[in-house]
């Protein structure tokens, strides 16, 4: 894919200001600019978001978080930078910011003071532990809005610690909610006219994934705990070893459980009592994993996955990199893309989520180089001249 300013997407015409940095609020930034909302993200002059520099191998991070951004840079910290923050705020539909909560304020940039200046703006607050209450103004990462928010307690296997499970899944969850918040609040825009302000805390989003957890305890005294790579009391849904390497298989539905014993060749299993419910499958579950592993373990992966298949078991290998690139259901759905790239031939990632038939969104371009579109942004929306420009880039306001 090349490079594109033509508008696509269901967002586009829209404009969004981010700032803040890392994660929790710049993949909303990036949810929006995917399906064609126009993201201006400033970034301290110099040094930019600290994510331009994370990535296990050649800093690869920021290509996908920032892709389809403008990069400006700007001091926020200095009244002039301020000054020019209003001056956008004019000329947007969204503000996206994930400092600590009350950082905004202190620059003269709260809701309130912006509001004025745009009654329509939605601005959008990504933080620890929201706006308000006694934790507001405390550090919160995405690993401790996972603890507060229940989910570390239950991630990884009940002999350890508790586990992270590989992901930044805090910061993207209230990203996600956050982007969810601003669409909300952009329906109601559209009908009144106004403006509001989206309160995202990592720990609430989290918190929205617990599933029963609170009432199991409020209700009934049940404290959920971690149960490592089984979900209690309901069998068989496990991964189970092959030859060559685990596979998923979840055929806990009496019906399925039913051609899952079929494919076995151990028909018999659907109407031994010990198996044929719900309830004394999860009974037995070790004796039921046990029974399967012992047949898993005499097939190669890809033929037992063929097995399920032709029996209608749901089944699936463990996914990494190297087998999404060649899986030809990725292929068929173009679930992974190819965008240019200055450094890289061809910068394989992720494509745009949720596909949409009449708008569909599109990754355009990587993420850009610090201050790409300084000229653009300061020249060409606010109108500023090159000796503008120039007395700004001295003074190190851009």
């Amino acid at each position: 894919m090349t490079a594109s300013s033509s508008p696509f997407g269901a967002l586009q015409g829209l404009r969004l200001l981010e700032m803040g940095q890392l994660l929790a609020g710049p993949f909303c930034g990036q949810l929006m600019a995917d399906h064609g909302c126009e993201v201006i993200k400033i970034e301290q002059p110099g040094t930019g978001d600290p994510m331009r520099q994370w990535g296990r191998a050649d800093k690869l991070w920021w290509p996908v978080v920032a892709r389809n951004k403008k990069s400006v840079t700007l001091n926020l910290r200095e009244a002039q930078g301020q000054a020019l923050v209003k001056e956008m705020v004019a000329q947007a539909d969204f503000v996206l910011e994930n400092f600590r909560p009350g950082t905004m304020e202190k620059w003269g940039l709260d809701y309130a003071t912006l509001k004025a200046i745009n009654p329509r703006l939605i601005m959008i607050r990504v933080s620890g532990f929201g706006q308000t209450g006694p934790y507001a103004t405390q550090a919160g990462y995405g690993s401790i809005g996972e603890a507060m928010g229940g989910m570390r307690n239950l991630a990884g296997d009940p002999s350890t610690p508790p586990s992270r499970i590989g992901l930044s899944i805090g910061d993207s969850l209230a990203a996600t909610y956050a982007t969810l918040g601003a669409l909300m609040a952009l329906h109601h825009r559209e009908r009144t006219g106004e403006g509001q302000m989206v309160d995202s805390a990592i720990y609430e989003a989290v918190l929205a994934m617990m599933e029963s957890t609170v009432p199991e305890f409020t209700q009934a005294g049940f404290v959920r705990e971690r149960t490592g790579s089984v979900l209690p009391n309901v069998a068989p849904s496990n991964a189970y070893p092959t030859r060559d390497g685990d596979v998923l298989i979840g055929a806990n539905q009496d019906t399925v459980f039913r051609r899952f014993a079929a494919a076995m060749g151990r028909p018999e299993l659907a109407d031994d009592p010990r198996y044929a419910s719900h309830d004394a499958r999860g009974a037995r579950q070790a004796e039921l994993d046990a029974l399967i592993a012992d047949w898993t373990r005499t097939f190669a992966a890809q033929d037992l996955l063929d097995l399920m298949a032709e029996h209608g078991v749901p089944a699936g290998k463990i996914f990494k990199a190297p087998d999404m690139v060649d899986d030809p259901h990725y292929q068929a759905r173009e679930a992974l893309v190819k965008v240019d790239h200055p450094r890289f031939d061809k910068l394989w990632m992720q494509n745009v989520f949720p596909k949409l038939s009449a708008t569909p969104g599109q990754v355009n371009w990587a993420g850009p180089e610090l201050g790409q579109h300084n000229d653009e942004v300061y020249g060409g929306l606010l109108g500023k001249s090159a000796q503008d420009l120039a007395a700004l880039k001295s003074a190190g306001i851009v």
